[in-house]
Parts: C-alpha cells; sequence; structure tokens
C-alpha cells in the first residue's frame, strides 16, 4: 500500500500573477504557505486486473481511456498505463471548492503515489511542473501554478514565474518568533459557500490575453503587495502585513464582480470592526475561506461564530506532497 499526502494552501500575497497569460509577458510572483490540511491518495494492487477508483464516485473499469475523473484519466495515461492493475482511494480534510488549492494538492498526491507505486522518482520541481502540465496543459483549466508548486514544496514560499514558464521558488527566511505570530494571528473562517474557480479565472486570462490595461494594471499592483508582504514577513512585521492583505482584497475585488457579494462584504466589515487588521477571501474569490489577520483573535472569533462562520484551525506544512506509507 502506498499513501500519498498533499497539503492544502493559503495565498500570502501576489496571487493571480501566476497565470501564464499573465507571467509570459510581465513575470509572476506570490507568497503562499502550506498548512496541515491535506488530500490524501492511497493506492494498492489488488488481485484482480483492472482499474478501481474510490473518489466521490467509484468507478471499476478495464482500461485507462474510460476513466471518467479527468486528473487520475491523464495521470494514467501521462504514465502509458494502458491496462493497469490498481485500487486508487482519495480522501481530503476540506471540501474542494473551498478555495485552498485543493485541485493542485490532489494532483500532486496523485502524482506522488502513482509514481511511487510503479518505483519511479519524482523531485519536487518535477512534481510540480508536471501537476501543472496535467491541469493546465492536457486538461486546459484556467488555471495558475500556485496551487501545484506549493503543494509540491510546502512551507511558507515565494515563487518567481519567470517569462519562458520556468518557476523559481524560494523558501521564506521567517523566524520562529513571526512563524508563531501567524499561526496565532491568522485566522480561517468558512463562509458556507463552494466555487468553482474557473469562470473567475477564465475571464482573468481572456482579459489578460487582449491586454486590457485595467487588468494588467491591478495584477501589477497584486505582484508589487506580494513583494511588499515577502518583506513584512521576512522583517517579522505582522501588523503590516495584515493592513497589505486589506490592501490586496480591495484590489482583488476590482478584477471581477463575481469576486465577493453582500453578504461576504457584511461580514468583512464586521471582522475590521471587531479586532481583524486585513483580510481576504483565500483562492479565486467568490466563496470558500475568509481569511483575516486579528491581533484581538478573542473578540474577532466570537462575532464571526455568533454571524454562523466556522473556524478551521491550522498550522503550517513544511514537508509538502510527501508518502505517508510506502509497504
Amino acid at each position: 500500500m502506498i499513501i500519498a499526502r498533499s497539503p492544502l494552501r493559503i495565498s500570502l500575497g501576489g496571487g493571480g500573477t501566476d497565470l501564464a497569460s499573465y507571467y509570459q509577458d510581465h513575470e509572476g510572483f506570490l507568497v503562499a504557505a502550506a498548512i496541515d490540511k491535506y488530500v490524501y491518495v492511497t493506492t494498492i494492487r489488488p488481485f484482480t486486473p483492472g482499474i478501481f477508483l474510490k473518489y466521490s464516485k467509484q468507478e471499476n473499469l478495464g482500461l485507462v481511456s474510460e476513466v471518467q475523473h479527468p486528473i487520475i484519466r491523464e495521470a494514467l495515461t501521462f504514465l502509458q498505463l494502458k491496462t493497469p492493475q490498481i485500487e486508487l482511494t482519495t480522501l481530503a480534510d476540506i471540501p474542494s471548492g473551498t478555495g485552498l488549492g485543493s485541485s493542485g494538492s490532489f494532483t500532486t498526491a496523485l502524482l506522488k503515489a502513482l509514481f511511487t507505486h510503479y518505483h519511479r522518482p519524482l523531485q519536487q520541481a518535477e512534481l510540480a511542473e508536471l501537476a501543472c502540465h496535467i491541469e493546465i496543459e492536457r486538461l486546459h483549466e484556467p488555471i495558475g501554478k500556485q496551487d501545484q508548486y506549493i503543494a509540491a514544496y510546502g512551507g511558507i514560499t515565494s515563487f518567481v514565474f519567470q517569462k519562458n514558464g520556468q518557476v523559481i521558488a524560494q523558501p521564506l527566511q521567517v523566524s520562529m518568533q513571526t512563524l508563531f505570530e501567524l499561526e496565532d494571528q491568522l485566522l480561517l473562517f468558512f463562509t458556507g459557500f463552494s466555487r468553482s474557480a474557473g469562470s473567475i479565472l477564465k475571464d482573468q486570462n481572456t482579459r489578460s490575453k487582449q491586454s486590457d490595461k485595467e487588468m494588467l494594471n491591478n495584477l501589477h499592483y497584486v505582484k508589487e503587495l506580494g513583494y511588499r508582504s515577502k518583506e513584512a514577513l521576512v522583517s517579522g512585521n505582522t501588523h503590516h502585513f495584515g493592513e497589505l492583505m486589506h490592501e490586496h482584497w480591495e484590489h482583488k475585488k476590482r478584477r471581477s464582480g463575481g469576486m465577493s457579494n453582500s453578504q461576504i462584504d457584511q461580514w468583512y466589515q464586521l471582522a475590521l470592526q471587531n479586532g481583524a487588521i486585513g483580510g481576504k477571501l483565500v483562492g479565486a474569490g467568490g466563496g470558500g475561506f475568509l481569511m483575516f489577520l486579528a491581533e484581538d483573535r478573542t473578540r474577532l472569533r466570537k462575532v464571526m461564530s455568533q454571524a454562523g462562520l466556522e473556524e478551521v484551525r491550522f498550522r503550517f506544512d513544511f514537508e509538502g506532497t510527501k508518502i505517508t506509507l510506502s509497504s
């Protein structure tokens, strides 16, 4: 049995500049952090030939081409396994569509499990890039490279997305004191809304490709905020980082009318009035998790709970995608 585990993530600055429609002309930059909420993929070799899949559905098949789950189908196709003998199960700590990068986490965990199952080595950069290849090039999803890379690498990491498609990953030199402060002060609350990032990112993609001035200026500014967020984190100025989160959210909302809604705006203002320095919706927007940096955590937790939002507590993950069991 093989068990692979891949962390979910939170974006800390510069999100949106990891799409090819932007970085191929302007170079992208962002900071992200992996958290201790995971997607798991298990594989075993069954006694009988075939492909046995257990996720939100069950599939019992004979050929890779018959697999309905697109990411699993493309991963098996890439491995050139026309008639494999494998049973594969997936689990997750948090549902998909909540803005924590679950698709990228699933793809990296899946590839890590499959490559280990068939005794093929796969390093971090190879894993991240192959996951991007599956989702972006094979399946034509209108997404960026952030989720796959932070899942593969883990930690609090900055990424430069070069014009030629290469990605430079650099762990942030953050002090232990700053790490403890971030883990204490960053709070995640589930809005109750799940959403697909596809429609919002598709609009961003289209407008970027058309050199839409408003969109490009927005992304240029958000990229600069990413660099400023990195500086705040490295210097240990968490209060200023919270202020940058607020500035980032105000600019992020302008990209699309579907980024927020009246209920999310109401919760956000409630948080600012009750201990939050700044915050934003994690992910492409439209639903999922609200994240705040708060110095008065008790007060914020109380009002968010009264408003009906459930908190998900977390710590950072510094291991990235890994095999937790191989037998």
